[in-house]
């Protein structure tokens, strides 16, 4: 496999490119079960726990101020990204619409199709975190997490959740589905947070 999809970095990426990484040639799909296929008509975000309860539509979002960005992907399955390119709306943006209890230390990421992931409140609420909904120029599509999802650079992708369609504030840590199933609670990529202890 090393060699027709993925390379190891040249020296000057070797900053870019955490240990036991592998720069990949393309943008492998990885998902556990089914698809989700959301229309942006149907398409719901919930906010729910330690803050005011509120239903956003894909217009709601599409209103909110809109931003580029380019950002380096890395997967805990070994594989990385570099420079990918992004639409969307960044979480601090985001949070201008939203009123959440000071008494909120972490959040539940939650998708389409049942899936959920946790983060620290401090791990979440940063500038270079967005919502996503296009990719290289293209609406984000269902393999990549379409309509929406959650992009979180600094932690592995699996924090970067797709099909995202809410978001659970609370006052507790609370595992989500790969949390649960042995990965690290937080998943920092230049520390090789794969799996818990």
């Amino acid at each position: 496999m090393l060699g027709k999809f993925f390379r190891k970095p040249e020296s000057e990426q070797s900053d870019r490119v955490p240990p036991g990484q592998y720069l990949t040639k393309g943008f492998p799909v990885l998902t556990y079960g089914q698809t989700p296929r959301i229309s942006t008509e149907d398409w719901e975000f919930r906010v729910s726990g330690l803050a005011e309860a509120k239903t956003l539509s894909w217009s709601d979002f599409m209103a909110m101020p809109q931003s580029e960005f380019t950002d380096d992907f890395h997967c805990v399955t070994r594989w990385s990204k570099l420079d990918v390119q992004w639409t969307g709306i960044k979480v601090t943006d985001f949070m201008k619409y939203v009123e959440v209890d000071p008494k909120a230390t972490h959040i539940v990421e939650h998708c389409y199709g049942g899936y959920t992931t946790n983060l620290p409140i401090e791990d979440f609420v940063r500038e270079e975190n967005f919502f996503a909904h296009t990719l290289f120029g293209e609406p984000l599509a269902a393999e990549h997490g379409g309509p929406m999802r959650l992009v979180v650079p600094h932690l592995y992708a699996w924090k970067s959740a797709k099909w995202i369609n809410g978001l659970e504030f609370l006052d507790h840590d609370e595992p989500g589905f790969w949390e649960r199933n042995g990965y690290h609670r937080r998943g920092e990529p230049w520390a090789e947070e794969r799996y818990s202890e």
